[in-house]
């Protein structure tokens, strides 16, 4: 059974369990691209975009075989929104809600870079040719515009030595997590011994 938990419900109670926050914290703070900031980004072929709506808060990965953004202008991102499941958690949370948070990775690196801002989804043509990738095209790009960049403490990255470890064995497959949420309908070993390869025919 889990014991009473007594919950912090206000800020300034919240902000006395810490202490003030260091003056580089806050200068790190841009408004739009720097040439740092952007050799940074472009480095980054893998992301993580968190997005609030109607029905919740979602989380996505999103990755490229180059930078996972492209820049249209030192304030604004264009990212292609290439082929997944269609469930459209993210676009949909976009479309009725635009604030969004990126969380910019490349490995090797502790540094995470964030930027949040504002999103909205396009499916115009120029935008989409310009991510033409073995003769397809997104279905949409969405449109991100800046309002903070900055880097994130490196301290969780170090605690969890991420780019240093391998804990995958042992873990269960997609095709296994997947019958056992569908009580055996779906998924299963098949899943598993197909899924890469259709994967891979169906990146773009």
């Amino acid at each position: 059974m889990i014991p009473k938990i007594e919950y912090i419900d206000d800020i300034a109670t919240l902000e006395s369990h810490y202490g003030k926050p260091g003056a580089a914290s806050l200068r790190k703070v841009a408004t739009q691209l720097t040439p740092l900031y952007r050799k940074w980004i472009a480095a980054s072929r893998y992301c993580i975009m968190s997005t609030v709506g109607p029905e919740g808060t979602d989380g996505s990965p999103r990755g490229e075989d180059g930078p996972v953004v492209s820049e249209l202008d030192s304030r604004t991102l264009a990212m292609p929104d290439w082929r997944g499941n269609n469930r459209l958690d993210s676009l949909r949370n976009i479309v009725s809600d635009g604030r969004v948070s990126l969380l910019f990775m490349v490995p090797g690196s502790n540094t995470v870079v964030r930027i949040n801002g504002q999103a909205r989804v396009t499916a115009d043509a120029q935008l989409r040719a310009m991510f033409n990738r073995q003769g397809k095209q997104p279905a949409t790009v969405i449109v991100i515009k800046i309002a903070e960049i900055y880097t994130q403490c490196a301290r969780a990255s170090i605690r969890s030595a991420i780019w240093g470890r391998d804990d995958s064995k042992g873990l269960p497959t997609v095709g296994e997590m997947l019958a056992e949420a569908s009580d055996g309908d779906e998924g299963g070993a098949q899943y598993d011994a197909e899924w890469t390869e259709r994967a891979m025919k169906s990146l773009w």
